[in-house]
């Protein structure tokens, strides 16, 4: 199989090329960093790829993908641009049982962002078994890795570009303070959710790793659940699954009150979720590694379903 990776010099396309690159199934089409702006290579590289992964904000995607007009090059893209668009197969396989279907005979993918994916794992499935109301109000908090930002937000944030606000290095920054994220109309559509949560995201003085928290009243769910019910139900949703873990109960139990670390994932394409608090106040938290499974992990995962492989198949990566 011929890959390129449109994009490949930016935080998730160095990640998805790393991982290729290890791999002896697929051809890697290369294009240097002096000929990545030469649109002829680079259409001509686009059309000539099995797989074409567009790493690229969201306005060059969209301007990316009229460049392909090869009808059996199938395309994965990490950004926001298509995430909710019909044409367009959502790239989260444990979604529902007939995700994983979709994603593998789909042409166009769509990589879900890693707020969303960590978000969307924990509720969708109380949702869909009939316990959260379709119309709470829900609110949701992540604590998130500063490579989230991108290339130059990494930059910036390493060389203390944002010292004016606050130092960078030392201290935690809420950031997306109108409540208006970018991953908002994928949490609620995916979720099934009537209104978009109330979502406050952190950048942390850790390069990756995320943990996002919801936080549950259970009297104002669908027949007052207990803690166990919760955790019941989301065992049994993802039950088979590789790479969503519901830890159980008897292993939370013995969790510090400080000790939700969110690097815990980091180098893996595995997320974890944990059912915290008590039988009147739920706290639903799942930990991802945002380079991985939020991201290029979830990307080679959703590649390798469309290519019939195992899904762990080049997940993890060579020291």
């Amino acid at each position: 199989m011929k890959v390129f990776v449109d994009g490949q010099y930016g935080t998730t396309g160095l990640n998805i090329h790393e991982r290729l690159n290890q791999r002896n199934d697929v051809e890697l089409l290369w294009i240097s960093e002096e000929q990545k702006k030469d649109p002829e290579i680079r259409i001509k590289l686009m059309n000539e790829a099995d797989i074409v992964f567009l790493c690229l904000p969201d306005q060059a995607a969209r301007e990316a993908i009229k460049l392909i007009i090869n009808p059996n090059t199938r395309v994965i893209d990490s950004s926001t641009a298509f995430r909710t668009n019909e044409a367009w197969t959502y790239g989260l396989p444990e979604l529902s049982a007939l995700q994983r279907g979709k994603i593998a005979n789909a042409a166009r993918v769509s990589v879900p962002g890693c707020h969303a994916t960590a978000f969307v794992l924990a509720i969708n499935p109380l949702v869909q078994r009939g316990i959260l109301p379709r119309d709470y109000p829900v609110s949701c908090h992540s604590l998130t890795g500063y490579s989230g930002g991108g290339k130059a937000f990494i930059e910036q944030y390493e060389t203390g570009g944002f010292s004016d606000v606050n130092d960078s290095l030392r201290y935690p920054q809420h950031y997306s303070l109108k409540l208006d994220h970018k991953h908002l109309p994928e949490m609620k559509k995916f979720t099934d959710l009537e209104f978009q949560p109330v979502f406050l995201p952190t950048v942390c003085n850790f390069y990756n790793g995320m943990v996002v928290t919801v936080p549950l009243v259970t009297r104002l769910l669908i027949n007052q659940p207990s803690l166990q019910e919760i955790h019941a139900a989301l065992t049994d949703y993802y039950q088979g699954e590789t790479f969503v873990r519901v830890i159980p109960l008897d292993d939370t139990k013995g969790i510090s009150q400080y000790a939700l670390d969110p690097t815990l994932c980091n180098g893996t394409n595995y997320s974890e979720i944990f059912v915290l608090g008590n039988d009147d106040q739920v706290l639903v938290a799942c930990r991802l590694d945002n380079l991985g499974k939020g991201s290029s992990g979830a990307a080679i995962q959703c590649m390798n379903i469309m290519l019939g492989l195992d899904e762990g198949f080049g997940q993890t990566l060579e020291e």
